[in-house]
């Protein structure tokens, strides 16, 4: 690094290597600019010592310089209030974290700049290198509004670039200033020893910092810095100061904050010039007066909701068909073109009959992770948060309880850890012991396929698709369950902290395609390789274990249907099939699923269903490779589908299918409910640090599903 003589500017443009941090408040641009900038030169990893994620990025600056970018969580302060904002201010404000960034690039939203100049304002006062980006400064733009980043350059002391990173303008522009000589901020934004000036000197005397507010910050967040845990004799010293001062840390961060806005809005005041001083209502105030209403707001998400799953239905069963035919030609080839043998049988009814249970899906997991980054890219999930708060309070959780609950739609472990933005202990515990109960895209395989069998695809009326409503409902159960359990839990965990929600809501934008489809390729290509492998291997393991027998029981059932009696008494496709259904039986699957039968027989389930309940521990959608599997190997005939395959299959006893309405909805709620996720029950462990909470969620989950799907048995049956 550069130093310029006066020690007010750095260099950074003879430097191999630098690290860029990118802070900001929520719904900035901040990720959207990360993605700009590194493109897909990106990982995800944890940031040393906490479980948050962090995600980093690389790019070439110059021919000299490369850079490493990373996405810090968002935060409206350096006060932190849950845990995600708690890495941001570790990472800045101590110097020996090992993701203390060269220059940090603080994204601001520049049509709602005066909001975001409080957090740029402390960033400042930290005297660390520092770039301003105006980020959406088309949207200022388009309503006639400017802002003036040359003064507002001399006003703060850092260098301002103005950008749209949805765009990509001022990219090139942000890259260069990184290159550029930086000013050090050398002023404080505000003088803090108004506030704490004794104590300010007296923590500077202990512990080496950059400026007075950074030693304002000790104050504050004593606890919060980690640094402290490796310097016994400094932290002694500090608590000895701190305890003898008896500090009002309320009373001084209220101070520093009416001292800075004082101070913002007089900048504000100067920089930007509005078009008018009476503003029209724009857009985004029309359609919230509709999207947020408090009744009009919760029947136009429920619509949204029935909308999106008509159209999985509706558009993916075409994709679905054809990948079907593919698997059952390929089926069909292999075993026209293989030599008979293990081999053959391991490839089409393990290996084949595994994959096509999980490629089959991949047009209704597209589907619903489209939709999700739709309502996301466009600002509408805000707005559901926003509209549900005063309803999950009823149940102790809040809005911000709404984005994992809604996240949990598509999968329940990255739903859990984004819990991490709700300050209350109680509200956070809550959230994540029943986000599982969500209907995760995990499900949606399983759903899909059951409610096919007892609701045909022709059953509609107009756009009304029947098996669109029955799934809608099933998400809607879910919903209702995790209130119901979030109430119970309120009743129980005790807190006397008060919890808040503050969120501001992003303006309305159209998506942006390039980024859904990320989105759709990034989760299709998790479900097929990280599900798919386990699916497979699983397939693999259970055809084993269909395929063969304890002793030498599947030769018995050879010789015993190799009499001339037997060869009379059926035709050749009939021998074949009663010969692989006692081969099946005699099995060590079989053994397995004759052995948890009586438990389950009281929900209408038969112990080829009780296999699939226990592999599909390890991940739901292990479910249809498994019935794959299963009726493969009780099945000759690769013409069929598996669905085809369960549809045909009778109860040996009584004759009658085994799939019936009863059989099948009692199979769903039980999937609606129980926990089927072994990942699941790892993150919660790995969030809460306690084995208590994963073992009571799975506890009262298994139980909510055998009771439930018992009384819906037996209602129907």
């Amino acid at each position: 690094m550069k130093v310029e003589a006066n020690h007010s500017f750095v260099n950074f443009s003879e430097t191999s290597s630098i690290k860029v941090a990118l802070v900001g408040n929520p719904n900035s641009g901040k990720s959207t600019l990360f993605n700009a900038l590194t493109g897909l030169h990106q990982k995800t990893g944890n940031f040393p010592g906490v479980t948050v994620d962090k995600k980093s990025g690389t790019a070439k600056l110059s021919s000299l310089v490369n850079a490493e970018f990373v996405d810090l969580p968002g935060t409206y302060s350096l006060y932190p209030k849950s845990l995600d904002e708690r890495v941001t201010f570790e990472v800045l404000c101590n110097p020996e974290n090992a993701d203390h960034p060269d220059i940090t690039i603080v994204v601001a939203d520049a049509s709602n700049l005066k909001r975001n100049l409080f957090l740029v304002s402390q960033i400042i006062d930290l005297k660390i290198p520092v770039i301003l980006a105006l980020n959406m400064i088309d949207l200022v733009e388009k309503v006639g509004d400017t802002i003036d980043a040359v003064r507002l350059s001399e006003k703060l002391g850092v260098k301002v670039v103005a950008i749209s990173a949805r765009k990509k303008e001022g990219i090139e522009e942000l890259r260069q200033a990184i290159l550029q000589p930086l000013p050090v901020p050398q002023y404080d934004f505000i003088d803090v020893k108004k506030f704490a000036g004794d104590l300010i000197d007296k923590i500077k005397s202990v512990i080496k910092v950059n400026s007075d507010f950074a030693a304002f910050q000790i104050i504050n967040n004593y606890s919060e810095i980690h640094y402290f845990e490796k310097k016994s004799d400094k932290t002694n010293k500090v608590e000895a100061i701190l305890k003898s001062a008896e500090v009002d840390r309320n009373k001084l961060q209220s101070q520093e904050s009416v001292e800075r806005y004082r101070i913002i809005n007089r900048i504000a005041s100067e920089c930007i010039t509005q078009k008018s001083a009476i503003k029209t209502e724009t857009f985004t105030h029309k359609l919230d007066n509709i999207l947020t209403h408090k009744i009009y707001g919760y029947a136009i998400f429920l619509l949204i909701l029935f909308f999106i799953f008509q159209t999985i239905f509706f558009l993916a069963k075409y994709p679905m068909e054809w990948i079907q035919d593919l698997f059952v030609m390929l089926s069909q080839w292999a075993e026209h073109t293989f030599p008979a043998g293990e081999l053959t049988n391991l490839f089409v009814n393990g290996i084949l009959a595994g994959l096509s249970g999980v490629v089959v899906f991949v047009p209704q997991i597209a589907l619903l992770f489209a939709f999700i980054a739709i309502l996301e890219d466009t600002g509408y999930m805000a707005r559901v948060s926003f509209i549900m708060d005063k309803l999950m309070r009823r149940f102790g959780l809040n809005g911000r309880s709404v984005i994992p609950l809604v996240s949990g739609v598509a999968c329940a472990v990255p739903a859990i850890m984004s819990t991490r933005t709700i300050s209350s202990w109680k509200e956070r515990i809550i959230t994540i012991m029943v986000t599982p109960l969500m209907s995760c895209s995990a499900r949606l395989p399983v759903y899909t396929l059951l409610i096919s069998l007892v609701v045909p695809q022709d059953k509609a009326t107009g756009f009304f698709n029947y098996q669109g409503v029955i799934l809608m409902c099933l998400y809607l159960i879910g919903f209702i369950a995790a209130m119901v359990a979030a109430w119970i839990f309120k009743i129980i965990l005790k807190a006397k902290e008060k919890s808040y929600f503050i969120m501001e809501l992003p303006v309305y934008r159209s998506p942006q395609w390039k980024t859904v489809g990320i989105t759709i390729v990034d989760k299709v290509k998790v479900f097929l390789f990280d599900a798919g492998k386990i699916i497979v291997a699983i397939s693999v393991i259970l055809w084993f274990l269909s395929s063969h027998a304890p002793g030498s029981k599947m030769e018995a059932i050879e010789k015993k249907y190799a009499t001339a009696e037997m060869i009379q008494k059926y035709d050749a496709k009939e021998l074949d099939a009663r010969i692989s259904s006692e081969k099946l039986e005699a099995s060590y699957a079989g053994v397995l699923g004759k052995t948890i039968e009586p438990a389950i027989a009281p929900l209408g389930f038969d112990w080829k269903i009780g296999i699939a309940l226990v592999t599909s521990f390890a991940a739901r959608e292990v479910f249809v490779g498994t019935m794959a599997t299963i009726y493969s190997a009780g099945n000759k005939d690769n013409s069929q589908t598996v669905r085809d395959k369960m549809q045909n299959e009778t109860n040996p006893t009584t004759g009658l299918p085994v799939f019936t309405l009863a059989v099948s909805f009692s199979l769903l709620i039980f999937y609606a409910f129980a926990m089927q996720c072994m990942s699941t029950l790892a993150v919660v462990y790995r969030e809460t640090k306690n084995w208590k909470w994963p073992a009571l969620q799975f506890l009262f989950m298994s139980a909510l599903a055998y009771i439930s799907s018992f009384i819906v048995y037996h209602i129907l049956k």
